[in-house]
């Protein structure tokens, strides 16, 4: 029988009986407050930070749109593939500066450039608007590369957590036919990918492991403001063909989202799709953000990463 990490759960039980007290004395989350904890949880449990060679921040502009980006290379003398990331946090929260401790860990481990996007979030930019600043990005990411001196080979991995790996799931899904864009793989972190919340695991994981079922609901409706179909918008609905990037899926058996990433490499396997799963069979959602209660755990996902996309 699988157990969550006693350590975990030590913290679990005292970060939930907390959130049950101040519920108690009235008290009513906001974005501000959702942004605020995810910076505060990932800046007190992500302590690391890798020196990386060069770090720089720039925008992307198309027409009016100005995408900020940043912009790590772990080897500045020498041309690396490319990573595209982009942040967890439910659409509502997460930024370049909260993730730069683990997008260093991205850079250093798997030995790529990586450029992590700010894109806007929602309730204040709803969908589509987030997936609009990615995909700027991706289509300009060649020239943006060149315009910065940066010596670079023209291999494209997304990686996203979270929300933001149901972004990455629902671009790789846009960009499989595209004439000009060729995404080599994708990496997804305990992703969202059916915005229905209709897989098993929402329920069974859904109280008490942190990403809670009705928070989850919540965001989506901050995220999905104009009666947008909410199948039809779930990467794990999407057409997909064997064109697809090859995949790396990463996920937790104590998270929510944890059956629609099985699903989703199962969708990919019968296409005939590269595609590798990596479970922790101990693990929650969000755990790369909780390094410091779980740090073998966090190496083991990274090194993962490196091997997956060295082979």
């Amino acid at each position: 029988m699988v157990k969550l990490d006693n350590g975990l759960k030590i913290w679990l039980d005292a970060y939930h009986q907390g959130l049950t007290q101040l519920m108690q004395s009235g008290y009513v989350a906001t974005v501000e407050a959702i942004r605020d904890g995810l910076s505060n949880l990932t800046a007190t449990c992500v302590t690391d930070s890798p020196h990386i060679a060069r770090v720089l921040d720039t925008c992307v502009a198309e027409h009016t749109q100005a995408v900020p980006v940043r912009i790590y290379h772990p080897a500045p003398d020498r041309p690396l593939p490319v990573i595209v990331f982009l942040h967890g946090g439910g659409h509502m929260a997460g930024s370049v500066a909260v993730y730069d401790p683990i997008c260093r860990k991205l850079s250093k481990t798997t030995q790529h450039i990586v450029v992590s996007v700010d894109y806007r979030l929602a309730p204040e930019w709803p969908y589509p608007n987030g997936l609009s600043d990615a995909s700027i990005v991706i289509e300009q990411i060649w020239p943006l590369l060149e315009q910065q001196k940066l010596a670079y080979l023209p291999t494209l991995t997304l990686i996203g957590d979270s929300g933001g790996g149901a972004m990455v799931a629902t671009l790789s899904a846009d960009y499989q036919d595209h004439p000009d864009v060729s995404i080599d793989n994708q990496v997804l972190i305990y992703p969202s990918l059916d915005y229905t919340m209709s897989q098993p695991s929402v329920a069974a994981n859904g109280k008490g492991l942190f990403l809670q079922q009705d928070k989850m609901q919540w965001y989506f409706d901050q995220y999905f403001q104009h009666g947008e179909d909410r199948q039809a918008a779930s990467p794990l609905f999407m057409a997909k063909s064997g064109r697809m990037p090859r995949t790396l899926m990463i996920t937790a058996e104590f998270c929510p989202l944890r059956d629609e990433g099985v699903a989703y490499v199962q969708q990919l396997s019968a296409l005939g799709v590269d595609t590798e799963h990596f479970h922790l069979d101990d693990m929650i959602h969000a755990y790369l953000n909780l390094e410091s209660l779980v740090p073998g755990q966090c190496g083991a996902t990274y090194q993962k990463i490196a091997d997956f996309l060295t082979t």
